[in-house]
């Protein structure tokens, strides 16, 4: 069901460039010295109208050359544990190692499609040379030049090839998905438990006690939708570093299955870093989304000052998109649990608004006219009508222009603002266009 897709390979093959290539951002940092990606990476991908999430797989450094094979493979596993097709890179100028062998012993093992990518085939001749790749008995070698972008569109092709035979097996159910996103041992299951009113989950106080990605269905008080637990890891000898990589990759699989993610964010702890990396991923998919603080009720300063403070650091960060929900509670006492759900049914069906155009461009021409978009190299935008697309899966409104090519983010945000404004889309993701008259 997933679109998940894994670069895998020893350090220094060219994996972050591939991943830069690919998402079309300078994400990664890309230099020679091996195991710079210490972080993993999490884009997402568009090609032919398909898109899946990448993630590339660290190199990792340590000082013994044994551990440090020893975590390349452990990272290799993980990742074909949870991607469905999985990008094995290879250097093309240094041909097969010891390593890329001990890889490709463990890739052969996986019951997953497994594309070689012969990095670094800048020339013809380089291509002949790539034929060695054969020998790791997985299958043709796709020649690419990860730096100058050539071979990228027949290994997109094929990647999105094998997605779509995959895609098949969709669900079919209409009911809508709500995602319980956070990082490990933030409280996600406890709030389940707490929704459900039985303890569906084991809820333990290690990170991580999740097994799988659980859907619960919740039909109470008029309601009907599926609650989606992100998992956290199977097995608790996995270091800390594979915990956190575990819970991203189900994340992620949650949040692209879901139309309303909740993010749950330790009241204790405040927003942090992996906070932030979920959050980014919420806004890539374009879904809804609702902030649930936890463990309030153990907080030692609960007065309005202290709830005022804290929802201004977390709309500081999350910036320039302020506009969503967030809720104060507890999973343990119940505290505003209910709050919860209500308020993911509400941002669920504010997706689904459909404003008439008729009523956007009288709102919206006279604020145009008041504000218009700045001139660009002595050019005037005038910017005619606007209307909003039927049907799509976020609001999404187009603005007609003389120019459109001149208008720039900064005066699209201006008008984002304006509609959220007008309209009460709080916690929906707005995608606006221009477009030429």
């Amino acid at each position: 069901m997933g679109n998940l897709v894994s670069i895998v390979g020893r350090p220094n093959v060219g994996k972050s460039t591939l991943f830069n290539r690919l998402t079309g951002t300078r994400q990664a940092i890309v230099s020679d010295v091996a195991g710079t990606t210490r972080d993993r990476q999490y884009g997402s991908v568009e090609w032919n109208g398909r898109t899946f999430s990448l993630i590339d797989t660290g190199g990792w450094v340590t000082n013994s050359d044994d551990v440090f094979e020893d975590a390349i493979c452990r990272q290799v596993k993980i990742a074909a544990d949870e991607a469905d097709i999985i990008l094995f890179v290879v250097d093309v100028m240094t041909g097969i190692t010891d390593l890329d062998q001990e890889l490709a012993a463990i890739l052969r093992r996986i019951d997953k499609p497994v594309i070689v990518v012969s990095n670094k085939t800048d020339n013809n001749e380089m291509i002949y040379s790539s034929a060695e790749f054969y020998g790791l008995g997985l299958g043709d070698p796709y020649c690419i030049s990860s730096l100058s972008g050539s071979g990228t569109g027949e290994l997109l092709d094929k990647v999105v090839s094998i997605l779509s035979s995959d895609s098949g097996k969709e669900e079919t159910d209409k009911l809508p998905r709500f995602a319980i996103v956070g990082r490990p041992n933030v409280g996600k299951s406890s709030l389940i438990n707490a929704f459900m009113g039985e303890d569906r989950h084991i809820v333990t106080d290690i990170a991580g006690t999740t097994r799988d990605s659980i859907d619960t269905r919740y039909n109470k008080f008029g309601m009907d939708f599926y609650l989606v637990d992100t998992a956290g890891i199977r097995k608790k000898t996995k270091v800390s570093e594979d915990i956190e990589f575990y819970s991203v990759m189900r994340s992620i699989r949650a949040i692209e299955h879901s139309d309303v993610c909740v993010l749950v964010i330790d009241g204790q702890r405040g927003i942090e870093s992996q906070d932030m990396n979920i959050y980014r991923l919420i806004l890539q998919n374009q879904k809804g989304l609702v902030v649930f603080v936890n463990k309030w009720d153990i907080m030692d300063d609960k007065s309005k000052e202290a709830v005022q403070h804290f929802t201004n650091t977390v709309r500081e960060r999350m910036a320039p998109f302020v506009d969503f929900p967030i809720i104060y509670g507890s999973a343990v006492t119940n505290k505003n649990i209910f709050d919860v759900v209500k308020t993911s049914q509400e941002v669920y069906d504010r997706m689904k608004t459909h404003i008439s155009t008729s009523k956007l461009n009288e709102e919206m021409l006279p604020l145009i006219e008041a504000y218009p978009p700045p001139s660009t190299k002595g050019k005037y935008i005038k910017i005619k009508y606007c209307s909003q697309i039927p049907d799509a899966k976020v609001p999404t409104f187009i603005f007609y222009a003389n120019l459109p090519q001149y208008i720039k983010e900064p005066y699209l945000r201006f008008l984002e603002n304006k509609i959220r404004q007008k309209w009460n889309l709080s916690g929906c993701p707005i995608r606006l266009f221009a477009r030429q008259k």
